[in-house]
């Protein structure tokens, strides 16, 4: 790639960012059913030609930024860690749930499923991903060997997991970081003695 065509490729992710953003910003004014491409190219001051450069329509960009966001959630999880290995849950620490700082940092995003007139697909994908995380990045280690039906388990602690995410986006991520990841952290503790990461 010339040095033209990075600076080209740079230029069009910067207008697609603007565009995102300005999208995610009319959901939370209007709601996501009373938006039109008029109101997003002018909130982010592009014309309509720049808008169809990047999408189709409105519901290609719905789709595209969800798909995009739940994508690198998935990937944000194993930062920390390699592929097998295995990490007993006493040697966790906050660097351990990545996945919460990519949450943080992307939580203009997140907090539109506060809204109920929303990103179709949003309020069922989401857990579904996390669900996904649980059931195909890592096995699980019970407390003392405890022998349990491991798909039912992986449900019931993926869904709390998301439970709790969602009490922290709807209180606006008023906990500090730190101390919500290390609650999570103990209450991991109660149930999980180990687990091995298994990669992407």
């Amino acid at each position: 790639m010339t040095i033209e065509e990075h600076r080209e490729s740079q230029r069009q992710k910067r207008t697609k960012k603007h565009l995102q953003q300005a999208f995610i910003q009319l959901i939370k004014e209007k709601g996501y059913h009373s938006i039109s491409v008029k109101d997003i190219v002018e909130l982010a001051e592009y014309n309509r030609s720049t808008f169809y450069v990047h999408f189709h329509d409105k519901e290609h960009l719905a789709q595209d930024l969800l798909s995009t966001m739940l994508q690198n959630l998935e990937a944000s999880v194993g930062e920390p860690y390699e592929k097998g290995q295995h990490v007993n849950t006493t040697k966790l620490s906050k660097p351990s749930f990545h996945i919460i700082q990519f949450i943080y940092d992307a939580r203009n995003f997140f907090e539109l499923v506060k809204y109920e007139d929303t990103i179709p697909g949003l309020h069922t994908q989401f857990p579904l991903t996390i669900l996904k995380i649980y059931q195909e990045q890592f096995e699980f280690q019970t407390i003392d060997n405890i022998p349990v039906d491991m798909d039912y388990f992986k449900r019931y602690t993926a869904y709390g997991f998301y439970g709790i995410i969602m009490d922290w986006i709807t209180n606006d991520f008023h906990e500090p970081r730190g101390e919500f990841i290390n609650k999570i952290i103990n209450l991991a503790r109660t149930h999980i003695y180990a687990f091995e990461y298994k990669g992407k």
